[in-house]
């Protein structure tokens, strides 16, 4: 039965921010997710989680300049030890507040050099950073994910793909260092989801769902996601699923999707 986590970056925006996980709760989800929690005290946000008998399943590491354009750092020549300290408050965080899933932000291609040439000076990069941060993170039991996100959403995002994300993660070699496999973002780079949640779920760490093209619910669009929550149960996959998606309208309003799924777990 698939367990479904409420993005309350992209979720709840009708409530003020640390009121989305009462909204969240109250429309039956056990767990949340979030982009960046930094504006605000873990001690405050394991709080908001306690009152309301929710999980932190997932939040990212600092990604940089966020407001100025920057889209993470793993993968930045020269911003290694800027990197290594946004690891250590992504564990800080994660050490109060309880999560076990941290993502790991690649960055934007970069530099002036020809593009192949760059490429492979920042995957050189990108390598050693991950496996330094999944080292940080494997002590705390933490798994460290790395995502293909689309060029549409993202244009010139490092990492686009999910066979390059999986071999990235066997060179590293680190048993926590695991993909975070978007539908929404695989759909609209490649298609074929279900040959590739076949193909890669033993290195898939975390699963998140949108509405494509539009990034909806997922009760729009050309996706089958009822087919493809099946799918995900019979591969044995036991995480969350993070619903990172930008409601039509109210939130709540948005959920009958949800609701045979929240009968069928009672």
């Amino acid at each position: 039965m698939p367990r479904f986590a409420a993005n309350l970056t992209m979720m709840y925006h009708e409530h003020a921010f640390l009121d989305r996980f009462a909204a969240a709760a109250r429309d039956g989800f056990k767990a949340v997710e979030l982009l960046f929690p930094y504006e605000f005290r873990a001690g405050e946000l394991k709080a908001r989680l306690d009152a309301h008998g929710l999980t932190q399943a997932l939040f990212n590491a600092p990604p940089g300049d966020w407001a100025g354009g920057e889209r993470g750092l793993a993968s930045l020549p020269g911003r290694e030890d800027e990197f290594r300290r946004g690891i250590d408050t992504a564990l800080d965080y994660a050490r109060v507040i309880g999560n076990r899933r941290l993502h790991v932000m690649a960055g934007l291609l970069a530099g002036d050099e020809p593009g192949e040439t760059q490429r492979k000076k920042q995957r050189d990069v990108y390598l050693h950073n991950l496996a330094y941060a999944a080292r940080a993170a494997q002590a705390e039991q933490i798994t460290i994910l790395i995502e293909p996100i689309n060029p549409r959403d993202m244009p010139g995002y490092f990492l686009n793909r999910q066979d390059d994300a999986q071999a990235i993660c066997a060179e590293v070699g680190a048993p926590n260092l695991k993909v975070q496999f978007d539908c929404y973002h695989c759909q609209i780079v490649e298609g074929d989801l279900a040959t590739k949640l076949r193909r890669d779920m033993a290195g898939i760490g975390h699963i998140q769902i949108a509405g494509v093209p539009q990034r909806h619910e997922p009760d729009i669009g050309e996706l089958n996601y009822p087919y493809l929550f099946e799918l995900i149960d019979s591969l044995g996959y036991d995480g969350y699923i993070g619903c990172e998606y930008r409601p039509r309208a109210a939130t709540s309003a948005g959920l009958g999707w949800l609701a045979p799924y929240l009968e069928a777990a009672r």
